[in-house]
């Protein structure tokens, strides 16, 4: 096997859940290759995202390729129960966790194999925070940093993996396991962005111990691309008055410097020197083509000064978030 070498990730990379396959496969496949061709080099996808699906057709698109110029990385330790999209009507709590060390390394093993690669860039620790795990969250705790960390250290000696990390929706539950274990690379999907901010601690943490802050979901399930409009999600639930009267404060600033309020968002957290990428899904090439044009758009400094001063200013709009149920 050839020797590996630390994973670098780039600026900007592909997500592969179930956003990114609502169209269907033939559509999946076209946007990775448009990806492809417009020089993304990162893709990201789960064992959980459709079941395992996700990840044979992200193999699928990319096996033309050469695999030394790829990012890959997944997740393991949430499951689906099923094959299918987790946006299906009725499945929200149809999955099962597991992260004992067998069950970590089949994981891999199968997503090397869904995926037709021999390695792995980075494979994250997945969705481990009280909201997801609900009472079996301090059990599952420390099955994972007693058994399926060990194992991902164990694969990273091998050189099957690059990296290990933590990917939750909950930038406290990673934090919480990048102080139990060391960490390489942590994805607080939707965490920080022109609407969440108070993530400073796991912030802070990552630049002190170079991990690398990859941030997935900058629109924060679509407000940040839609603007302020009142059938828009914010976290992956219908947005709040409260939310829709923030959002409208940040497209009021870039309406008034003439700036797309979903460039700003996909720009906005490589601002932070802890985050390495953002990483965005979307549903067709044309919606890809869009938002790649949008996130190298030049924005002036003149606008993130106005902007950031704006979003330091009123961090805590939402109040103070309340601790997750353990």
């Amino acid at each position: 096997m050839m020797p590996r070498s630390p994973t670098q990730f780039p600026s900007i990379g592909i997500g592969a859940g179930s956003l990114a396959n609502a169209k269907g496969e033939t559509a999946f496949l076209e946007t990775i290759r448009t990806a492809w061709t417009l020089g993304v080099r990162y893709f990201d996808t789960s064992s959980a995202y459709l079941g395992g699906d996700s990840e044979r057709r992200l193999g699928r698109a990319l096996q033309d390729f050469p695999r030394d110029e790829l990012i890959l990385s997944t997740k393991l330790g949430r499951y689906q129960n099923y094959i299918g999209s987790s946006l299906e009507p009725g499945q929200a709590d149809n999955y099962h966790f597991d992260f004992s060390a067998d069950a970590a390394r089949k994981s891999v093993e199968q997503s090397l194999e869904r995926l037709g690669v021999d390695y792995l860039n980075a494979v994250y620790i997945h969705d481990l925070d009280p909201r997801f795990a609900k009472d079996a969250y301090h059990d599952l705790f420390q099955q994972a940093v007693t058994e399926a960390y060990p194992a991902l250290q164990r694969l990273k000696q091998e050189k099957v993996i690059g990296a290990i990390g933590a990917a939750s929706m909950d930038w406290r539950a990673c934090l919480k396991i990048a102080e139990a274990v060391d960490l390489d690379v942590v994805m607080p999907a939707g965490e920080y962005s022109l609407l969440r901010t108070q993530c400073s601690p796991l912030l802070d943490f990552c630049r002190r111990n170079d991990i690398a802050w990859i941030a997935a979901a900058p629109f924060n399930s679509g407000i940040l691309a839609t603007g302020p409009d009142p059938r828009s999600y914010y976290c992956m639930r219908p947005a709040t008055p409260e939310v829709l009267e923030q959002t409208a404060q940040l497209q009021a600033i870039c309406d008034r410097n003439s700036v797309p309020l979903a460039a700003a968002a996909l720009q906005f957290p490589l601002r932070n020197p802890a985050v390495k990428s953002v990483v965005f899904g979307a549903k067709t090439s044309a919606e890809f083509l869009e938002n790649h044009g949008l996130f190298q758009q030049h924005l002036p400094e003149a606008f993130w000064t106005e902007m950031e001063t704006f979003v330091a200013d009123t961090a805590d709009w939402e109040g103070p978030q309340p601790e997750p149920s353990t």
